[in-house]
């Protein structure tokens, strides 16, 4: 048979991927903290039909090799993972990575890691995403111990207590002695408000109009970020590639700053998606075209006998 036949076939099949891959950027344009793929390409083995010769001193100089390649292959499915454009939305909640790194999000049993920034409080006052997983970091009681390693050993649920006393709180070791110290009329102090800075300490305002703090976000970086699996929903895991999670406190060994109040937008461009579109459907008509004509070919070969 013709190897352009199967040549054409297979370079189909690459552009298809290569479709898929554009059309899920184009759909995630604005999921927060998407990172975009791109799918690459290479050759497959080729058939040899004469192999190179070498050169013979005072007479005929070396020739090259002759082969015939036999088509593409799907090389790799990229994780683009640069920067996307922060925000700003003018939501407590909403914070946005500048740099590298990644919040730290649990299910109940393992650790999945986000640039998606959009947080919620439920009813418990448990910092969340928007799938329910909760936001790790460090308690006021890690935070106030001294000489304390701020690692992965450490983390624990946030918690911001809207509406507490600090007499309630004082019950909730997730505070400890940080609620511990003397306070007069204790039950009638309540938290008020909050604010997150851009290191992700979590400050409260109480209504003795005294600032306290309430925890620090945690932040993750990778060896190598490219490598992690996208788990859905915003989050991924590592991988044997990615390397172990690295987790300790913004702008610190390498991890990216917090920018409050903000959100980063996913790091597709559009114009360039759209680009890259016309450039794989016009690969998938010109393999589709060669198809056809190897389909020809053969045609006329059966024709040959009547």
């Amino acid at each position: 048979m013709i190897r352009s036949l199967y040549s054409g076939i297979g370079g189909m099949n690459n552009f298809q991927t290569k479709l898929d891959v554009i059309g899920n950027n184009i759909a995630n344009v604005n999921t927060f903290g998407f990172k975009k793929g791109r799918a690459t390409f290479n050759d497959m083995v080729s058939q040899q039909m004469q192999g190179a010769g070498a050169a013979i001193d005072g007479a005929r100089g070396g020739t090259n090799p002759m082969q015939i390649g036999l088509g593409g292959s799907t090389s790799s499915i990229d994780t683009i993972t640069t920067q996307g454009p922060p925000q700003s939305t003018g939501r407590d909640l909403d914070l946005a990575i500048s740099g590298d790194g990644y919040f730290v999000v649990n299910d109940g049993d393992q650790n999945f890691y986000t640039r998606a920034g959009n947080f919620y409080l439920d009813e418990n006052g448990t910092l969340v995403n928007a799938d329910g997983l909760n936001l790790q970091g460090y308690s006021a009681a890690v935070l106030d111990e001294d000489d304390v390693v701020l690692d992965d050993a450490n983390l624990s649920n946030l918690f911001i207590p809207a509406g507490q006393s600090i007499e309630q709180m004082r019950d909730n070791p997730i505070f400890g002695g940080t609620f511990a110290e003397d306070v007069d009329d204790a039950a009638d102090i309540f938290l008020q408000s909050f604010n997150i800075s851009d290191s992700g300490i979590i400050t409260g305002v109480f209504s003795d109009s005294e600032n306290r703090v309430l925890g620090q976000l945690s932040m993750a970086t990778f060896a190598n970020p490219d490598g992690l699996n996208k788990a859905g929903s915003n989050t991924f895991t590592p991988t044997n590639n990615s390397g172990a999670p690295q987790i300790g406190i913004s702008g610190e060994e390498g991890r990216g700053g917090i920018i409050p109040s903000a959100l980063e937008m996913s790091n597709v461009d559009l114009s360039e998606e759209f680009a890259e579109m016309i450039v794989a459907q016009r690969g998938f008509q010109a393999n589709t075209r060669m198809i056809t004509t190897s389909d020809e070919i053969l045609q006329e070969l059966v024709n040959l006998k009547r």
